[in-house]
């Protein structure tokens, strides 16, 4: 399939963004009727507002805590869970309304992608100018459907950053941020965030390790790389920092090596695509940590909904944790 095919299946909406996108010989001032400039530096641009949107699922769900739904038409990404549910990252979004392009990493559904006449493509990006589920060898084809956004959110930015930039381009896109659903879950994510603080004063000296596991690995994650967890840091929590990091994000402990760091507290990634505590029960050295052994192991999505309301309910689970664990370790 070329490029003329794409674009033709794409329709004059999705043809219109692709032109508004690129520039068409015409001043800014002509052509600029919306844009927003993304975390890569890109201005995404369009002779009217985006009204037919397509986002990671992630970012969906971020964008209609923020006031943003009709709006969006489709996502990719996992919106289902292995046993036909709503896979946990798809927040409050009717993933039933939604058109899937793929659920899994590398599905990208092109054609059904351009059959929807998108005139914006949203996504996260976890490491630099990289759209995250957006296949490399189908990028190109992809992006010259709609403009796209990419936002930042890992590699040393801070939780309340991000949020922020999820908030500016919900408001870009017509939603109101003085809205109550709004205001109300900003209030409530800046009292966890208190409480989260108090735990740290009133039951001090815990260690948190965050992890994800697999058959034959514990990935000990790094707060470095993660926004959620920098946040935590920065709130008093004292998250553990793995020595030997590679690629980024954690450090590959073999299940032998389980115990190399001693935490009070452990932050299990809960993704679907991870094992859970049922999953490592036959597992002895998982068995024999301290904090599994005092049953404090607390679920952590390791991919958050970058939204005051999706990471309000992560904080509040991380302050009760806190506010009851013992020190297990020496």
């Amino acid at each position: 399939m070329n490029r003329r095919h794409f674009l033709t299946a794409a329709g004059g909406l999705g043809l219109g963004a692709l032109l508004a996108a690129c520039g068409d010989g015409t001043s800014g001032a002509e052509a600029a009727a919306w844009e927003f400039t993304d975390d890569r530096g890109t201005k995404a641009s369009a002779a009217k507002r985006p009204t037919r949107v397509v986002a990671y699922v992630g970012s969906a769900a971020a964008l209609r805590d923020f006031g943003v739904d009709a709006q969006v038409l489709g996502t990719f990404g996992p919106s289902k869970s292995a046993d036909g549910g709503k896979d946990p990252l798809a927040g409050d979004l009717d993933v039933a309304r939604l058109t899937s392009l793929g659920n899994a990493w590398g599905e990208f559904n092109i054609e059904k992608y351009a059959s929807l006449n998108p005139d914006l493509l949203v996504t996260n990006m976890y490491e630099p100018n990289a759209l995250w589920y957006v296949p490399d060898d189908s990028k190109d084809k992809i992006l010259a459907l709609a403009p796209s956004v990419g936002i930042t959110v890992s590699g040393g930015v801070s939780l309340p950053q991000v949020i922020q930039r999820y908030s500016a381009l919900a408001a870009a896109l017509g939603a109101d941020q003085s809205a109550k659903p709004v205001v109300d879950a900003k209030a409530r994510f800046e009292a966890a965030g208190e409480a989260v603080k108090a735990a740290v004063k009133s039951n001090g000296g815990l260690k948190v390790l965050a992890a994800s596991a697999s058959p034959d690995l514990l990935y000990a994650s790094t707060p470095k790389a993660y926004a959620d967890l920098g946040h935590y840091r920065e709130l008093g929590v004292d998250v553990i920092t793995p020595e030997n990091v590679t690629g980024g994000f954690f450090e590959n402990l073999s299940w032998e090596n389980a115990d190399r760091y001693k935490a009070d507290v452990i932050l299990l990634d809960s993704r679907t695509s991870a094992l859970q505590p049922k999953d490592l029960a036959a597992k002895p050295t998982w068995a024999a940590l301290p904090a599994v052994k005092a049953g404090q192991v607390v679920p952590w999505l390791s991919e958050p909904r970058f939204s005051h309301a999706g990471c309000a309910g992560p904080l509040e689970a991380l302050a009760k944790a806190l506010t009851s664990a013992k020190k297990v370790t020496g």
